[in-house]
């Protein structure tokens, strides 16, 4: 094992995350209360958002940028196709559940994106503040994609919903929404604005990471102990499909001419599978589709395999081919 695979593995971060995993596996009354816990999710939406607002305003628009955005886009489109197909030729889902599955495996999960950069900074290796905002972007592509790979099943019973309440989770998804509003807000105010919020949004931003990680692994080892219907097939796509998502991103990486820090972002962004907006959106638009089967591979088996063996791979083939 690299040295770096196994400072991940021993980073605060990480093991919070398995406390809380093994918290949840051996049914521990240990939990932290929703209120909190939404409360700490808008702490890091805030903070990465306002972070990388100043540092787009340092770096202003350029190509680079514009490479990452479209790269985003196609990926955001492109994911959930191969999802899709790779959930028809191995599992046994309906074409509806393929489709809402596929969703969540072209969008992103913010979370991880956030434990990615903190990995990233603690090497020391710089990236482009303008990721914060291909976050965003992709998020909006995987589920109208989605919905256009349900509405093609000749066996479905109601169309997928495309009404008002669909629209607002998607495009004004509480995450998202403050995620775009802090990146404003840092560009706005730039390093004049930072250094006045600095000791709230830097000195405790690793350890209200570490508690709100804590939460995602008693989530995480709850969806495992309750899922029914995981096969071991559905499994199997939650290991691979991860590793298909980050070939895309690096090629997407190179083609856009990503430095490396971006580039491992962007990979590990399409390697991340989403548990937060997508599953918001899923319940309004296709309510017949299994949410049992998105969220426990996407939280349950997903999420623990990116933060601890995919984002120290990722980031390691992003030095390899993009440096």
């Amino acid at each position: 094992m690299s040295e770096a695979a196994l400072q991940t593995l021993l980073s605060p971060v990480v093991l919070f995350f398995a406390l809380g995993f093994v918290a949840g596996l051996v049914r521990s009354s240990l939990s932290v209360p929703e209120d909190l816990a939404k409360g700490l999710s808008l702490y890091l939406m805030l903070a990465i958002g306002f972070k990388g607002g100043v540092e787009l305003a340092h770096a202003g628009f350029d190509l680079g940028m514009l490479g990452a955005v479209i790269s985003g886009l196609v990926a955001g489109f492109g994911l959930p196709l191969i999802a899709f197909g790779l959930l028809r030729a191995m599992t046994r889902v309906s074409h509806v559940d393929a489709a809402a599955i596929a969703a969540h495996y072209g969008s992103i999960s913010v979370v991880t994106f956030v434990a990615a950069s903190d990995y990233i900074d603690a090497l020391g290796v710089e990236y482009e503040g303008y990721m914060v905002a291909v976050v965003a972007i992709m998020e909006s592509p995987a589920i109208i994609a989605g919905l256009i790979l349900a509405q093609r099943d000749p066996a479905a019973k109601r169309a997928p919903r495309w009404d008002a309440d669909f629209l607002r989770e998607v495009f004004l998804n509480g995450s998202v929404f403050l995620l775009l509003g802090a990146l404003v807000i840092g560009m706005a105010t730039g390093d004049k604005g930072y250094d006045t919020v600095a000791p709230f949004i830097t000195t405790p931003f690793k350890g209200v990471l570490c508690l709100f990680l804590l939460d995602m692994g008693i989530a995480a080892a709850s969806r495992l102990r309750s899922a029914s219907g995981l096969d071991h097939r559905l499994v199997t796509f939650g290991l691979i499909m991860p590793v298909i998502g980050a070939t895309v991103g690096l090629g997407l990486s190179w083609l856009a001419g990503l430095s490396v820090g971006s580039g491992a972002l962007l990979i590990t962004l399409c390697a991340s599978a989403s548990y937060i907006a997508v599953p918001a959106a899923m319940r309004v638009a296709l309510p017949q589709a299994n949410p049992a089967y998105s969220l426990t591979l996407s939280l349950g088996v997903t999420f623990p395999f990116n933060l601890v063996i995919g984002i120290p791979l990722y980031q390691r083939a992003a030095e390899i081919i993009l440096a």
